[in-house]
């Protein structure tokens, strides 16, 4: 086993765990650190590389499940909940969970190999960081003068879908998943808080989804040799994401989206010098 991949694949993990639920592009992070230096010390093949990008993903998933794990009991009891808390404050529904997955999951199997084929790349990455940033801009400037919904509980079918729909938009790499619906839950009405809680919850089974196609794909390249890489870039992933998860969470409804817009455009500048 090598010490200095096995140090790789943990820095690996740190980026993809502290940068998946913040609004900043963890694919974006992971592909400009990959050309940076990984695929240029050969860590793995470009395959074996991007099959564990999903793998340490799959830590970052845990660490949402773990945060939210009374939610997502409350979501698989098919709404049997305490009679008083739910007509008192009703509370989000498996099927509002279910509508919002709905549109970015059939435009991410329809064109998911397109996307890993076309996408991947530091200039599309470029342009997902830039043009994302200004719709949070945008989000944080319109959103909080139509504030309707302050908890997740309160969503509407119709946040739902349109939050769905603003998903699709994070299928680009750079744009950002929780970027672009907690953007789109904010033009919605929504809080910062009660976008992004729907945004990590709806995060779970379409991640998972789409980790599980990639590793079905790319089965071949899990040998035993990157195996032990494989385990300890997830274990890093896993610690980093939950402790990103509840700072982010904490903080999102004073920060709100322009400090992370900023970051996003400071980022693009450094990479386009870098690279271009």
């Amino acid at each position: 086993m090598d010490l200095l991949m096995m140090i790789k694949a943990i820095i690996l993990g740190l980026v993809e765990g502290l940068t998946e639920f913040a609004p900043v592009s963890s694919t974006g992070h992971m592909i400009i650190v990959d050309d940076m230096w990984l695929k240029s010390e050969n860590f793995l093949t470009t395959h074996g590389a991007n099959t564990f990008k999903v793998v340490i993903q799959l830590g970052s998933i845990l660490a949402v499940v773990v945060t939210f794990k009374d939610r997502f009991i409350d979501l698989l009891s098919l709404g049997r909940f305490n009679k008083r808390e739910d007509q008192t404050q009703g509370r989000l529904k498996l099927t509002q969970v279910i509508v919002g997955l709905i549109p970015a999951g059939i435009l991410g199997v329809l064109f998911n190999d397109y996307i890993d084929d076309h996408l991947f790349s530091t200039t599309t990455v470029l342009v997902g960081l830039v043009i994302g940033a200004v719709f949070m801009i945008i989000a944080d400037l319109i959103g909080p003068k139509n504030l309707k919904t302050e908890t997740v509980d309160q969503i509407t079918y119709k946040q739902a879908l349109t939050i769905g729909l603003f998903q699709c938009f994070s299928l680009w790499p750079g744009f950002s998943r929780s970027g672009s619906t907690i953007s789109g839950g904010v033009l919605m009405g929504m809080s910062h808080r009660a976008a992004a809680d729907f945004t990590f919850i709806m995060a779970v089974p379409i991640m998972a989804g789409a980790s599980f196609l990639s590793l079905l794909k790319n089965w071949e390249y899990m040998t035993m040799d990157s195996l032990p890489y494989f385990i300890a870039g997830f274990i890093s992933a896993f610690i980093f994401a939950l402790l990103s998860i509840r700072f982010f969470l904490k903080l999102i409804n004073k920060i709100k989206l322009l400090p992370f817009a900023i970051y996003r455009i400071i980022l693009a500048v450094v990479i386009y010098i870098i690279f271009f």
